[in-house]
């Protein structure tokens, strides 16, 4: 039973919970231009953090307790370039510093805070909100707000992602307690070792090492130390995203077809992120528990191919797994099954994402469509003939990633 907004605030009273219009959604649709950021998956990371900010300001506006005495830091016209890497917002409300860091998964059971928004000392704030924003629901709540001392004393660090993690129990789920708190409990400076110093030269060296990268790989693969040199620095970290936007090289790059030869799974073949099943099982250890069902009517063994699939709402832990399985061939086709997964301890799929089979040219051939508590999705299974292409998409919201795939058999010298 899917729960409607004024169920959910009811039941979760202490919550702040803001209605989300048509009009609000595509304005901040509009405003995170696609022209603006270099993938779609940056280009959501800034949707759903201008409608987080858009909709809290004017709950701000609207609230008789404060006199509109809010900034954003750094400032408007810089927040491309902030979350062209990092999901976040920086603002001050009568003076106190606040990020609000948005998502749009359905669980909520942990808050993902980016390392940027801790360790580099222009951006620390004195709280931190948890925003979830449901896009095809309509509203928007911040379920919970914690400290910046708080996340240093009691955070755990995901040094591959690069996040603070607290547990839903940890947050302080009423506002009200930080609005009070701001007024009556003095707010310490704390000291910070300064940033290293790096030659532009280095610096250029190590960007150089990921110039084919997207930004969300950029941000995990080059060292913190230096990362935060090129965050804090508002005209290192505009020439950076200008270089992203900019280089024909990399959007070459990035709308590049990879095609994966799924005849070459049969020879234990698995390139371009695939995995056995196995192998990426023992990878990702106790996080990752799936089931690949079964078809009895099928009596070969299926192949399993597993990809971790980064629709780069990001930051926030949002993968799934991709399940593809292939059946050696009878009377010249290939029997193909596809599933999708959650991981990340997740027992369930968000609602409304899509797995998608395309044809060669484009064609919608099927798709299945998740329902709230659905523990994972699949289309039906189809046979394909050898020399044959096809593509299977994964859509939420306006965020999708497409995977190709071709079924050219091995030929024998």
């Amino acid at each position: 039973m899917v729960l409607e907004f004024d169920q959910l605030s009811v039941i979760y009273p202490e919550h702040v919970w803001l209605k989300l219009s048509e009009q609000q959604k595509e304005e901040a649709w509009m405003l995170s231009n696609q022209d603006c950021y270099s993938c779609e998956v940056t280009r959501w990371n800034a949707f759903l953090n201008c409608l987080s900010l858009n909709t809290f300001l004017s709950y701000l506006k609207e609230d008789p307790d404060f006199d509109n005495t809010y900034k954003i830091l750094p400032q408007v016209e810089n927040l491309d370039s902030i979350w062209e890497f990092v999901n976040g917002t920086l603002i001050t409300v009568d003076e106190t510093k606040l990020v609000l860091i948005p998502s749009d998964k359905s669980n909520i059971s942990h808050f993902y805070i980016p390392q940027e928004w801790v360790d580099i000392p222009n951006w620390v704030a004195r709280y931190y909100l948890a925003v979830q924003i449901n896009v095809d629901e309509g509203w928007l709540r911040i379920w919970g707000c914690a400290s910046h001392q708080q996340i240093r004393e009691k955070a755990c660090f995901d040094s591959a992602e690069k996040v603070y993690c607290l547990s839903r129990e940890e947050l302080v789920a009423d506002i009200n307690v930080m609005w009070v708190a701001r007024k009556f409990l003095p707010w310490q400076e704390l000291e910070f070792k300064p940033l290293p110093q790096f030659s532009i030269t280095y610096i250029e060296q190590i960007l150089s090492k990921h110039l084919y990268t997207n930004s969300y790989v950029l941000r995990l693969s080059v060292p913190f130390e230096v990362w935060s040199i090129l965050l804090s620095s508002d005209n290192l970290r505009e020439n950076l995203y200008q270089q992203r936007l900019n280089n024909s090289q990399i959007k070459q790059f990035q709308n590049l077809k990879i095609e994966t030869n799924l005849c070459g799974w049969l020879e234990n073949a698995f390139i371009n992120g695939w995995y056995t099943l196995d192998t990426l099982l023992s990878q990702q250890g106790k996080s990752l528990t799936v089931q690949f069902r079964r078809d009895m009517g099928l009596n070969e063994v299926l192949i399993k191919g597993a990809k971790l699939i980064d629709l780069g709402m990001n930051l926030n832990n949002s993968k799934f797994i991709l399940l593809l399985g292939i059946s050696p061939k009878i009377d010249d086709r290939y029997s193909i099954c596809v599933q999708l997964h959650p991981t990340n301890g997740n027992n369930y799929l968000p609602p409304q994402i899509k797995l998608v089979l395309l044809s060669s040219k484009g064609e919608v051939l099927q798709e299945s469509v998740s329902r709230s508590y659905d523990h994972y999705i699949q289309l039906k299974r189809f046979k394909s003939l050898a020399e044959t292409n096809f593509s299977i998409q994964v859509v939420y919201g306006y965020a999708n990633i497409t995977e190709d795939f071709v079924l050219k058999q091995f030929v024998s010298e």
